[in-house]
């Protein structure tokens, strides 16, 4: 039942629920508040992004060893987003398919609980959301990802990989060959075009436009 393997439930909630109250954050943790909200605005439902796109790419980094914690972080290779977000990311992978492309994502929607655990634990803060805040992946509203080819789901080249720490992961970085700035630049313009915007230090990272009216969220996949 735990979303977060390497630290008890019991353990973890309690981090949170000091953390939240003393930072004057509102964060969602029961399901049962969440699905009154979703009651109130139904675009605020949680929405498996799969499901509802079965031919998108999942490669869910944070379920597997292979990020930069170096250890799993969620318990399924799932990934959820508030209901206009998916919506949007139909539109953009019946476009790209059009253009002998798709999307991978790599993460999507993350409880809340994990962006404590990331901020604690990363060498480098520009990276990872300050809990005081609370990240835009918490909200439903931002979806790491990139392109692939259509029928091989072959990774199009780009100038780091995903989660990379380096100064070439900026969105505008200069000094990446023709191929790669080209592949990058495609990727963000479509995007850009479907009402979402790219973080400036990660060419990967992108946030829907009215994020804002979306609260945090620390519900488990397991619950959705």
């Amino acid at each position: 039942m735990s979303i977060f393997y390497s630290i008890g439930l019991s353990a973890l909630m309690a981090v949170v629920s000091v953390a939240a109250p003393a930072q004057n954050i509102n964060v969602i943790h029961a399901l049962t508040a969440y699905e009154a909200s979703v009651k109130k605005m139904p675009d605020k439902q949680l929405v498996d992004i799969q499901k509802a796109i079965p031919d998108i790419t999942l490669d869910i980094r944070y379920a597997t060893s292979n990020n930069f914690m170096k250890r799993v972080m969620y318990p399924e290779a799932r990934a959820f987003a508030r209901k206009p977000v998916v919506a949007q990311l139909k539109n953009i992978q019946r476009e790209l398919r059009t253009k002998g492309f798709g999307l991978k994502i790599y993460d999507a929607y993350r409880p809340y609980a994990i962006t404590i655990a990331f901020y604690e634990q990363a060498s480098d803060k520009n990276f990872v959301a300050d809990p005081k805040k609370g990240s835009k992946h918490n909200r439903g509203c931002a979806i790491d990802l990139t392109l692939v080819n259509f029928k091989t789901k072959e990774e199009i080249p780009m100038p780091t990989p995903y989660d990379s720490f380096e100064a070439a992961a900026a969105a505008n970085y200069p000094n990446t060959t023709a191929e790669q700035r080209k592949n990058r630049d495609f990727l963000i313009q479509t995007m850009q075009k479907h009402g979402f915007k790219v973080l400036s230090n990660e060419w990967w990272h992108f946030d829907f436009i009215g994020w804002q009216q979306y609260e945090l969220l620390d519900i488990p996949f397991k619950a959705l």
